[in-house]
């Protein structure tokens, strides 16, 4: 197997490469053959790996993705929220126009084959946009309020119609909240989800910019990364093909979060006090409970619970 996976030197992307590596990986996944695209070298290539630098607006990269025909394309390059409000004309040209030229370099590769490859797409709950009703399911209309919510819905559609003409096999996959980023700036707006548990588990003081009553819905890197490669296996049956899933996943308050860190490492809770800031609690503080009977039929989960999403989202 052949598999080309885009945004590979990004935090999600490290991840999914680490399980590919793992001795626990399954067939057919083990021992895959890897092509690696992103703007940044990877900091350590498995070895024999192809390794392509360069970004999706830019045709000719793409092409040198397609080399070698992919029979699993694992899309997780964008340009995040908080730089695609910034920067516009990036944000589309790499979400949208990337993603397009993405899907058509697939299309191609399959017709040179015979077999369509199968496509899966990092889409995001920013789709979903807001304020969200409780509960939210499968049935939760799309209402993003940013361009990045915007330009992961105009991929999930051309995803779908892809899928539709028998070009690939695809999923999108709407992540949630994924930690523990690292503690750089990448432009994520979200990152104190993240920077709260660095602190705790470095027994380090926080001023945490939402309230301890905010709410999100989170996920480990690791699990992600496990749904992931799940979507590469997973079997798409009739209607199944081209589908856009809200993963399962955990539904805590910012103290929920922080408690379960502070259990997990050992750390005083009280290192975190709060400065809520309104805008970014209305933004990422305020989801409501999350019903996902579409992915959990097709086998996606969640961590399991807070203690073990601390575990696995700070573990090396």
């Amino acid at each position: 197997m052949h598999i080309l996976i885009t945004g590979a030197s990004g935090f999600v992307g490290r991840a999914v490469v680490a399980q590919l590596q793992s001795p626990q990986c399954p067939p057919p996944l083990a021992g895959a053959a890897l092509t690696l695209l992103d703007v940044n070298a990877p900091a350590q290539p498995p070895p024999g790996c192809r390794i392509v630098m360069g970004s999706l607006d830019d045709a000719p990269v793409v092409q040198a993705a397609f080399a070698e025909p992919p029979d699993l394309i694992l899309h997780l390059a964008s340009i995040p929220g908080g730089m695609a409000e910034q920067q516009p004309a990036l944000g589309r040209a790499v979400n949208i126009d990337g993603t397009l030229r993405l899907l058509e370099a697939a299309q191609a590769s399959g017709a040179q084959t015979g077999k369509p490859p199968r496509f899966v797409f990092a889409s995001s709950i920013a789709a979903l946009g807001g304020p969200l009703d409780a509960p939210v399911d499968d049935a939760t209309p799309l209402r993003p309020q940013m361009s990045y919510g915007a330009h992961k819905q105009i991929g999930e559609i051309l995803v779908r119609d892809f899928a539709r003409r028998g070009w690939i096999e695809g999923l999108s996959l709407r992540l949630p909240g994924i930690v523990a980023r690292p503690r750089v700036n990448t432009g994520q707006l979200s990152a104190f989800m993240s920077d709260v548990m660095h602190a705790l588990a470095a027994h380090e003081a926080y001023t945490c910019p939402v309230s301890p009553q905010a709410t999100m819905w989170l996920m480990s890197a690791a699990c992600v990364a496990r749904n992931l490669l799940h979507a590469a296996a997973a079997p798409l049956v009739g209607d199944d093909n081209g589908l856009a899933l809200t993963l399962p996943a955990l539904h805590l308050s910012m103290s929920d979060l922080v408690a379960a860190t502070a259990a997990e490492y050992a750390a005083d809770p009280a290192l975190v006090d709060y400065a809520p800031n309104a805008v970014l609690e209305a933004m990422f503080g305020r989801y409501p409970p999350l019903a996902t009977p579409a992915a959990e039929r097709l086998g996606f989960a969640h961590d399991g619970d807070a203690r073990m999403l601390a575990l696995q989202a700070l573990s090396p």
